[in-house]
């Protein structure tokens, strides 16, 4: 049995046939050979451990955990179930393994590097709007993640001769304020720091970006469908595809502390045109050539 435990809601995309692609790919197929069960805290990273324990109840073969925080949960309900997890973070630093190539314990996965590429990302917004004296970056205070993505985001912004003030926001409401701030804080631009609370709020941000009129970059071209500006980041739907095999590796019998955490080796550039005209923005044609995806 595997027990799938999401941050996010049952209509989150990637959905979780992502996921079983990879097990189906080991000889896997849902209700013919293994069982599944779900559990999704919905944004609410306080109903992930009492989720958790409810997957070690039942006893699952396999955990496989989406977000930091959830992987967190997953890692301190139980120390023999093995779980493959997907993080934007470093793990190791986090304390969720002991070494990228020799994990140890009872946990392994993938690690997309979302917190490490921000000041990348930063770099990137920086070339759609020159003139921008300051780029702002929203972050979830109560993520793991906050502090890291704070510091890689800062030497970008230092190097470009950059301010970076901080907005921060843990709920809806606090999404809206945090784009009011902005013009008070003269940001040209704002990052919108990798979260699994801000993944389930892709809607909102696109649109309250777009109501603002901040050109705005995002970790995952997700965003960029809806109409949000530019993304910088891994393709999830492989992530969890990539998820899907070590799970299936470790339901043949292979241990999560002799498998690597994974770390991708390429990273997508999407960018809507169609948003940078409405803005009043130019995309420099190197910015273009280097887009795996545009949408006009």
């Amino acid at each position: 049995m595997v027990g799938y435990l999401h941050f996010a809601t049952p209509g989150y995309r990637p959905s979780a046939a992502a996921f079983f692609q990879g097990l189906h790919e080991k000889g896997y197929v849902e209700a013919e050979n293994f069982a599944v069960e779900y559990r999704y805290a919905e944004g609410h990273y306080d109903r992930l451990p009492g989720l958790a324990a409810d997957l070690v109840a039942h006893k699952v073969d396999v955990i496989a955990a989406f977000g930091p925080p959830t992987a967190r949960a997953a890692i301190s309900a139980t120390s023999t179930i093995p779980i493959v997890f997907e993080v934007g973070n470093d793990p190791v630093a986090a304390g969720l393994v002991a070494s990228l190539s020799r994990p140890g314990g009872n946990a392994t996965g993938i690690s997309i590097l979302f917190t490490q590429v921000t000041g990348k990302r930063l770099e990137v917004l920086s070339q759609l709007v020159p003139r921008a004296t300051a780029i702002a970056v929203l972050i979830n205070p109560n993520s793991p993640t906050a502090e890291p993505t704070i510091q890689n985001a800062q030497q970008a912004a230092s190097s470009k001769g950059l301010q970076m003030p901080i907005v921060t926001a843990t709920t809806e409401s606090e999404i809206d304020a945090a784009f009011a701030s902005l013009r008070d804080l003269r940001a040209g631009g704002l990052v919108v720091a990798a979260d699994p609370f801000f993944d389930t709020r892709r809607e909102q941000l696109v649109a309250t970006a777009a109501r603002h009129s901040i050109p705005t970059n995002y970790f995952e071209r997700g965003f960029i469908e809806l109409g949000g500006l530019v993304s910088y980041g891994t393709n999830l739907a492989d992530v969890y595809r990539e998820v899907g095999l070590y799970a299936a590796r470790i339901l043949k019998g292979e241990k999560p502390a002799d498998l690597p955490v994974q770390q991708p080796t390429s990273f997508g550039l999407a960018i809507n045109l169609k948003t940078a005209a409405a803005l009043g923005l130019t995309v420099p044609q190197l910015l273009l050539a280097q887009a795996d995806e545009v949408i006009e």
